[in-house]
C-alpha cells in the first residue's frame, strides 16, 4: 500500500483536543485536525465509543490527517460516557447519543475556522450514527458517508438475522461493549478527575444483552435509530460503502433504491468489515479516501468532481474461487448499475426436484459457518462447506459447460414448502458454488425462524404436521458461477453457533416440487464492452503517515484463530474464537495498552438446549510513567432451557493490586420468539 508522505499535501495541517460543550454542560472529548489556512473550511465528523486516545487512534491517524490535509477540519469525537469524555454511557444509538451529535454537528458549523458546512462519515458504529443523525436533519450537516452500517438495527445488525437469535454475535458484542464500556478514562487526557469520572461511569454499567434479549420481535425498541422506517427525513447526501464479506452490506441496496437519485451513490466491493483502503483481506483495496474527497468536494465545497455522474451503484463481482478462509484478493471485475433494481439483473428461477426430504440437521451443523464479522483475519471465512452440505437437503443445478457463466448480483430468494415437526424451529439456506472437484464455496446465506414467517414484528408459531410456504431473502452477493461448475441450495434446520437453536429440535419436511430458488442474474450490457471510458477504476490506495504504535515481540505461542474441539464420548462440539483485536501496544504518547479476548460456543449434536456461549476479555491500560496501571476483567455467559434464557455476567476492575468494582449480573429472559 503507499502512503502518501504529509509534506506531499496541498495544505499543512495541525491538531489539537478540545473539549465540546453540550447544552447539559457535559463536555465530550474531541481531536480535532486542521489545515493551516486563513479560509473557513468545513468540517468532517467522525463520532465514536471506541476511545480516540488508543483504541482507533492507529486508523484514526491514517485518515483525518489525510482530510486536513485536503483542506478540511476532520474531527474525532469519543461519545459520551466513552473514552475521555464526560457523563454516563447509554444503550447503542440512544436518544441522547443522537441529540448529543446533532449538537456537535451545530458547534462545529458554528466555529470560526468552519465554512457552516459539515459532513459526517464513519464504519459500523459511526456509519450507524452518522445515518441516524441525518435523519434528525440538523441544517449544517450536508453530506455523509457511512460504511458497514445499517439501515434497520433488527435485521440487518449485530442482534437477529431472519428473526432469530444470533447467537454468535448478539452475546459477542454485547460482551465487548461491557469490557469497553468498563475502561476507566485516561489520566494523561482526562486528568485528575479520571478515578472519580471512572468509578461513577462502572455505578452506572448495565449489560446490553439484557435489554437486546428482552426485545424478540420487531417493536418500538428497534425501530428507533432504523432509517428504513422514513428514508424521506434522510435531507443530506448519502455515500453508502459496503463490502461483499460485511453482514451489513444489503443495507447498500437499501438506500440507491429509496433514497433520491441525484443525492446518493453506493459502493460495494469484496471487502470484509474494514475501511476498503486499509489492505486487510479479501482485496482488491481502493483509493477511498481520495473517492471520497471527491464526495466532500462536490457536496461541501461545490466543485463538480464528477463523483454524481457515476453510476448508482458501483459493484464488485467475484469470479469463482475455491473455498479458503482468507483471500489476500479475489478474482472479479467492478460493475456500474444506474438504477436500482437495476433493468440489467433479471430473475432466473430454479424448480427444486424430487421426493419430499427430512430435514433434521445436527445441532452443530454451522461450525464452518465463518465469523460473523469477518474483518481481514486468516481464519474469519468459511471453510470448504462439503461438511455442511452433507447436513443439509442440497439441490444442485449445473451451469452448462458449453454456455456462459451465471453472473449474479443482489440477494437470491427461496420460497421452501415446508412441514414443520413442532411449533418452533428455523430455516436456513445456503447458496454455494461446487467445482468439478466437489469442492463448496459459501457464496451467501439467508435465515428464517418459523415464527417470522408473516413478519419480523410478530410470533405466529407454525403449525406442526402442516404444510406451509416459507419465503426469504439471502443476502445479497455479487458472483459468477462458470461453466462446469454447479449451484447448490443447501438447506439446513440448525446453525449454530450464528443461530440460537429453538427448543425442539424436530426439524421440518421439505417438498422439493413445491420449492424454488430465484437467482438475481446480471445480463452484461453492452455498453461495458463497447464504451472503455465508461469502465470502472480507483486508485490505489492512500493514506497520511501512520501514528508509530508499536507491537512488542512476545515468546508466548499465540492460540489459534478459530478452534473446533469434539468430545466425542458427550457428543459435544465447542467452537473457542480469538477475535484478534490487537493484542498488546504501545502508544507514541507512552500508553501500554493490552487486550485478550476468547469466545466459545458449546452444543451437544442431538440437544438444542445445551447451547451456551461463554466471552471473557481482559484489558490492561498502563502508564509507566505516571504510574498508572488499571485493568478490567469480564466474564459473560448464555445459558437455555425450553422458556429461558439465563443470562450471567461479571466486571472487576482494578487499578494496581486494588480492586475498584467487583459486581455480577443473573437475569432469566423468557424466550418470546427466540
Amino acid at each position: 500500500m503507499h502512503i502518501r508522505p504529509a509534506a506531499s499535501f496541498p495544505y499543512e495541517t495541525t491538531h489539537e483536543d478540545v473539549r465540546i460543550p453540550l447544552p447539559d454542560g457535559t463536555k465530550l472529548f474531541a481531536r480535532i485536525w486542521r489545515p493551516l489556512t486563513e479560509e473557513p473550511v468545513p468540517a468532517l465528523l467522525e463520532y465514536l465509543p471506541y476511545r480516540l486516545s488508543d483504541w482507533t487512534a492507529p486508523r484514526d491517524w491514517q485518515r483525518h490527517p489525510w482530510y486536513a490535509g485536503h483542506g478540511y477540519a476532520s474531527v474525532r469525537v469519543d461519545v459520551r460516557g466513552h473514552g475521555n469524555s464526560e457523563g454516563l454511557p447509554g444503550d447503542e444509538y440512544d436518544a441522547t447519543e443522537l441529540a448529543d451529535g446533532v449538537a456537535v454537528v451545530e458547534w462545529l458549523a458554528a466555529q470560526e475556522w468552519c465554512s457552516g458546512k459539515v459532513g459526517m462519515f464513519g464504519i459500523s458504529w459511526g456509519g450507524f450514527n452518522s445515518l441516524q443523525i441525518a435523519a434528525l436533519a440538523p441544517e449544517p450537516l450536508k453530506a455523509v458517508i457511512t460504511v458497514c452500517s445499517a439501515d434497520d438495527r433488527y435485521d440487518n445488525d449485530v442482534h437477529y438475522m431472519g428473526g432469530s437469535v444470533l447467537a454468535v454475535d448478539m452475546h459477542a458484542w454485547a460482551a465487548t461493549m461491557l469490557a469497553f464500556t468498563s475502561r476507566p478514562p485516561d489520566p494523561l487526557y482526562a486528568g485528575e478527575r479520571w478515578r472519580e469520572q471512572w468509578l461513577t461511569r462502572l455505578e452506572s454499567v448495565e449489560p446490553f444483552i439484557h435489554t437486546w434479549l428482552a426485545h424478540q420481535t420487531r417493536d418500538d425498541y428497534w425501530k428507533h435509530g432504523s432509517v428504513c422506517e422514513d428514508y424521506g427525513a434522510i435531507g443530506a447526501a448519502v455515500l453508502a460503502v459496503g463490502g461483499w464479506h460485511d453482514p451489513y452490506r444489503d443495507t447498500v441496496l437499501r438506500l440507491v433504491e429509496h433514497l433520491p437519485h441525484d443525492r446518493v451513490r453506493g459502493i460495494i466491493g469484496p471487502w470484509s468489515h474494514q475501511y476498503p483502503d486499509r489492505g486487510l483481506p479479501p482485496g482488491p483495496a481502493i483509493g477511498f479516501l481520495q473517492e471520497t474527497l471527491r464526495w466532500w468536494d462536490h457536496h461541501l465545497k461545490g466543485e463538480d468532481t464528477g463523483i454524481m455522474k457515476e453510476p448508482l451503484l458501483r459493484s464488485y463481482i467475484s469470479g469463482s474461487h475455491p473455498p479458503a478462509t482468507v483471500y489476500r484478493e479475489l478474482p472479479g471485475r467492478w460493475v456500474g448499475d444506474d438504477a436500482w433494481p437495476s433493468p440489467n439483473v433479471g430473475p432466473l428461477a430454479y424448480a427444486l426436484q424430487g421426493d419430499p426430504v427430512l430435514v433434521r440437521s445436527p445441532q452443530r451443523t454451522g461450525l464452518d459457518a465463518g465469523r460473523f464479522f469477518p474483518f481481514g483475519n486468516d481464519a474469519d471465512l468459511p471453510p470448504d462447506q462439503r461438511d455442511e452440505d452433507a447436513h443439509s437437503a442440497c439441490f444442485d443445478f449445473p451451469v452448462p459447460e458449453d454456455g456462459p457463466p451465471i453472473e449474479i448480483l443482489g440477494r437470491p430468494r427461496v420460497s421452501l414448502t415446508l412441514r414443520p415437526d413442532a411449533p418452533r424451529g428455523q430455516v436456513v439456506a445456503r447458496l454455494c458454488d461446487v467445482a468439478p472437484d466437489g469442492s463448496s464455496t459459501l457464496v451467501t446465506r439467508g435465515v428464517l425462524n418459523f415464527s417470522a414467517r408473516h413478519g419480523r414484528d410478530r410470533a405466529v408459531p407454525a403449525e406442526p404436521g402442516v404444510n406451509d410456504t416459507f419465503a426469504f431473502e439471502l443476502n445479497g452477493i455479487g458472483h459468477t458461477f462458470p461453466p462446469g461448475h454447479r449451484v447448490r441450495l443447501a438447506v439446513s434446520s440448525a446453525y449454530w453457533p450464528w443461530i440460537w437453536p429453538q427448543p425442539d429440535a424436530a426439524g421440518f419436511t421439505l417438498d422439493p416440487v413445491a420449492s424454488t430458488l430465484e437467482l438475481p442474474v446480471r445480463a452484461r450490457p453492452a455498453e461495458e464492452s463497447d464504451a472503455p471510458a465508461r469502465r470502472i477504476a480507483f486508485l490505489d490506495p492512500e493514506q497520511s503517515e501512520p501514528l508509530g504504535v508499536s507491537y512488542p515481540v512476545t515468546l508466548d505461542e499465540q492460540r489459534p484463530e478459530r478452534l473446533v474441539v469434539r468430545d466425542v464420548a458427550k457428543g459435544e462440539w465447542r467452537l473457542e474464537v480469538d477475535p484478534r483485536y490487537g493484542g498488546t501496544r504501545v502508544y507514541p504518547d507512552g500508553l501500554e495498552f493490552t487486550e485478550d479476548a476468547l469466545e466459545s460456543y458449546t452444543i451437544q449434536e442431538d440437544d438444542p438446549l445445551s447451547a451456551r456461549t461463554r466471552s471473557d476479555w481482559k484489558i490492561r491500560l498502563h502508564r509507566p510513567d505516571l504510574g498508572w496501571d488499571t485493568t478490567v476483567d469480564t466474564r459473560s455467559e448464555i445459558t437455555c432451557d425450553a422458556t429461558h434464557f439465563t443470562a450471567t455476567s461479571e466486571v472487576i476492575c482494578a487499578e494496581g493490586a486494588e480492586v475498584v468494582f467487583h459486581r455480577t449480573w443473573e437475569k432469566r429472559i423468557p424466550r418470546t420468539a427466540g
